[in-house]
């Protein structure tokens, strides 16, 4: 691509306007409005002209320069004077392209020509004429707005600059501008409060505008020095679409120590048509010897695992450069039948194995990067199986003293052959299972399993994989969707360590008018940040099924409610198969109450958006979705209020739940109790916040003990299942009249004190003494 220098003047006629969109500087952090046109294709090449409008402080390579002639004309269609600070740009270039590529050369980005990098997207109409999910570009303007000027990328760079809160439109006179407020006394960028009608500057007699003090606060422009005298504009995100409906999808970023495989991992989504039953341990169960690699042969090894004491440094599409090395043992001849291992793939977690006998491996687990700790997840491929034989695989290397698969659980198994021919997906294998404690102070895992062909390619995991790309891939469906479109505005809250997107869900039906919109209450809701409980993410599934479907119940809750939806918290895990940390090698849910916003971003935007939604509005109920590999059903962990008139209220939407999934979920099994070493969890600092209905909901990697269901595993029908009880459960919560729910409170209550205290050879009338005993001590651990 080889840059030309501007044209002086309008594009030569004719040429094609190829779309509207906002352009973002990341270099310095602002964002414009921007057309772009297209001459005739000639056949050495497309010939693109970038027209973009920029405050006049940006410095820009020596072939972007302002365009004087065109801003007197502009200023006058828009009916506004001209801002001093703003001028007008325009650069050309060429792109050398074959024919059949021209469609493809028009989606190019301009980036490298302006030698800033520019996210932009072509569309066949103007971004600013509606948002990505149906309402205005900028609600907060659309009372004020004039009419609609004739061009439409007028129109749109009007929004623009009254979004940055630059000038407003007043009725009987044309616009003015608004001088820059002085800076902050912090040294800080701060963000300020919107501009009002009655802060708005005022004329003096000597013909000088004043600024009200309540004018200084304004959202859009934030200072970077103290007492600076130019501020720099905020950037309005919803001038940038998150997943475009065109090309391909948002590839993950990976640290650029890791080394990722070029083929594409995916899996159908497929339910098992009879209940797949815990296994019943016979207790002659062999535990095997732990040979090591010493008497054993290294049959898998990644070459390079940062550890602790290394550090996150940056990032890539595809990790690490170069060719992605065969780290598997190289096969001697169609009779060699070694087991080739894989874990190189987006959440796959497998470190070593080791070949100790004909048919058996003993496997080590990755620690979470940049970390010595928590292994516990798993997820790999194997190739080159054989149909008649039994396996043997045993995982060396575990932390926790206890594990589900110590009282039934069994892994998972994917055939792709049986996916390709049966449609038959992920399902429970294995016996012979044991967990017991290794020799060297580790637990270990072993299970016997058969394979269903000769030379498949199969996968193994603990729980179901939900990844990055397949919420990518769901996201994106919706998007397309114009139903769900109409009712949802996804955009990216912020960027995570690694550059990868952490998603926002705003979902709600139109409001019929403002005091009707400020009415609604908000609900927020979040998963994933701790990536190896992937169930959390297929409850998820399961709840924006509903919410963003066409049910009456779900049309009665985006009446109802505003819901701010975080689906993904920590995407960096997820990628790279880490259980419980993200790239900063810390527990992001210890994390709430941090003030590091550059090392722990997902949290802390995360917070800052709840923080700013409990200003807006009363926020009902907050809910972050887990797993849970040592605990089987589904259950709450909540906060217990310590003032009498509320003493029980935390208690009603978790009991109205186990109603609604009395199989799966176990009201016995939640628990109240804020413990000392859980105070920088989402819930508790969503609760010291003003969220009195916080909880965290974990869903077993096993099954269900209950009714029906009892010692079955839970599938993904399942836990998406549960996402829609959560919905039919928020309706039941709404009822104002909850004395019935709060009685059957109090008399199981009655009944777990009297047990408590039975068991401790005591009695205690509760007439007499109920206000000496606390509820959190009775809850159960």
């Amino acid at each position: 691509m080889t840059a030309k220098a501007p044209s002086p003047g309008l594009p030569a006629p004719g040429p094609r306007l190829l779309g509207y969109a906002g352009v973002r500087s990341w270099a310095r952090g602002r964002a414009c409005p921007a057309r772009l046109y297209a001459a005739s294709a000639l056949p050495s090449g497309l010939r693109l002209t970038l027209e973009l409008l920029l405050p006049r402080s940006v410095t820009l390579p020596g072939q972007v320069a302002p365009t004087p002639d065109l801003p007197a004309a502009r200023w006058q269609r828009l009916g506004v004077p001209r801002p001093a600070s703003f001028a007008f740009f325009r650069t050309s270039w060429w792109i050398t392209s074959p024919r059949r590529e021209r469609d493809r050369a028009r989606e190019a980005s301009a980036g490298v020509v302006l030698g800033l990098e520019l996210s932009f997207c072509v569309s066949s109409s103007p971004l600013g004429a509606r948002a990505p999910c149906g309402g205005s570009m900028f609600p907060a303007l659309k009372t004020e707005l004039q009419q609609p000027l004739p061009d439409p990328y007028e129109d749109f760079m009007r929004r623009h600059l009254q979004y940055y809160g630059y000038f407003r439109v007043q009725s009987g006179r044309p616009p003015s501008p608004v001088p820059p407020p002085p800076g902050p006394k912090s040294g800080r960028p701060r963000e300020r409060e919107p501009v009002t009608r009655a802060a708005l500057p005022k004329e003096t007699p000597q013909g000088r505008r004043s600024l009200s003090p309540a004018r200084v606060r304004s959202r859009q422009l934030l200072y970077d020095e103290p007492d600076s005298a130019t501020p720099r504009l905020r950037e309005p995100r919803e001038l940038f679409p998150v997943l475009s409906g065109r090309g391909p999808l948002q590839a993950p970023r990976w640290p650029v120590e890791c080394e990722v495989i070029r083929e594409r991992v995916q899996h159908i989504e497929w339910v098992p048509p009879e209940p797949e039953y815990f296994y019943q341990s016979t207790g002659n169960e062999k535990v095997p010897e732990i040979m090591g690699e010493e008497k054993g042969t290294v049959v898998y090894q990644l070459q390079s695992v940062p550890t602790e004491g290394s550090y996150f440094t940056s990032s890539r599409v595809g990790g690490k450069r170069g060719s992605v090395q065969q780290l598997a043992v190289s096969l001697h001849g169609p009779e060699d039948d070694t087991l080739l291992f894989e874990s190189r793939f987006e959440s796959g977690n497998l470190q070593k194995a080791v070949k100790v006998a004909a048919y058996e491996y003993e496997l080590t687990l990755r620690p979470d990067l940049y970390t010595d700790r928590h292994t516990q997840w798993f997820y790999f491929r194997v190739q080159n199986t054989r149909k008649d034989v039994r396996y043997r695989f045993t995982i060396v290397n575990l932390r926790k003293p206890r594990s589900l698969f110590a009282v039934g659980l069994r892994p998972l198994l994917y055939s792709q052959r049986d996916a390709c021919s049966s449609r038959v997906g992920w399902r429970r294998e294995g016996g012979d299972i044991r967990y017991f404690r290794g020799g060297t102070g580790s637990y270990c895992l072993t299970w016997t399993a058969r394979f269903p062909h000769d030379r498949d390619t199969c996968f193994w995991a603990p729980g179901y994989p939900y990844t990055f790309s397949d919420l990518t891939r769901y996201l994106r469906a919706a998007a397309r969707d114009p139903a769900r479109a109409r009712v949802c505005r996804l955009r990216a809250l912020c960027c995570s360590l690694a550059g990868n997107p952490v998603y926002l869900l705003t979902v709600t039906n139109p409001a019929r008018g403002p005091q009707a919109a400020a009415a609604k209450r908000a609900v927020v809701l979040s998963a994933r940040v701790h990536p190896g409980e992937s169930a959390g993410s297929w409850v998820m599934r399961g709840f924006l099924d509903f919410i963003l479907g066409s049910s009456p119940d779900a049309q009665l809750l985006r009446d109802l409610f505003v819901f701010k939806v975080v689906p993904m918290l920590n995407p960096d895990g997820v990628i790279v198969g880490n259980h419980r940390c993200s790239l900063s090698g810390r527990d992001l849910n210890r994390h709430y109450r941090t003030l590091l916003k550059d090392a722990f971003p997902c949290i802390w935007y995360t917070r800052n958006m709840v923080q700013r939604l409990l200003e807006e509005r009363e926020v009902l109920l907050y809910c972050d979705f887990h797993g849970h590999s040592r605990k089987n059903n589904v259950f709450l962990y909540g906060c217990s209020s310590n003032s009498r008139r509320h003493w029980l209220h935390e208690r009603v939407f978790p009991l109205m739940l186990s109603k609604n999934a009395p199989e799966k979920f176990s009201f016995q099994s939640c628990n109240f109790k804020v413990q000392k070493n859980r105070e920088g969890t989402g819930r508790v600092v969503m609760w010291r916040m003003g969220i009195r209905n916080s909880y965290t909901l974990e869903s077993t990697f096993g099954g269900s003990t209950l009714g029906s269901r009892r010692d079955t595993h839970l599938t993904t029908e399942d836990l998406k299942a549960l996402g829609h009880h959560i919905c039919d459960t928020l309706l039941d919560f709404c009822d104002p009249d909850q004395t019935k729910c709060l009685a059957e409170l109090t008399e199981l209550v009655h009944q777990e004190i009297h047990r408590k205290l039975s068991e401790l050879g005591q009695d205690v009338n509760l007439e007499e003494n109920w206000s000496d005993i606390h509820l959190s001590d009775i809850e159960s651990r």
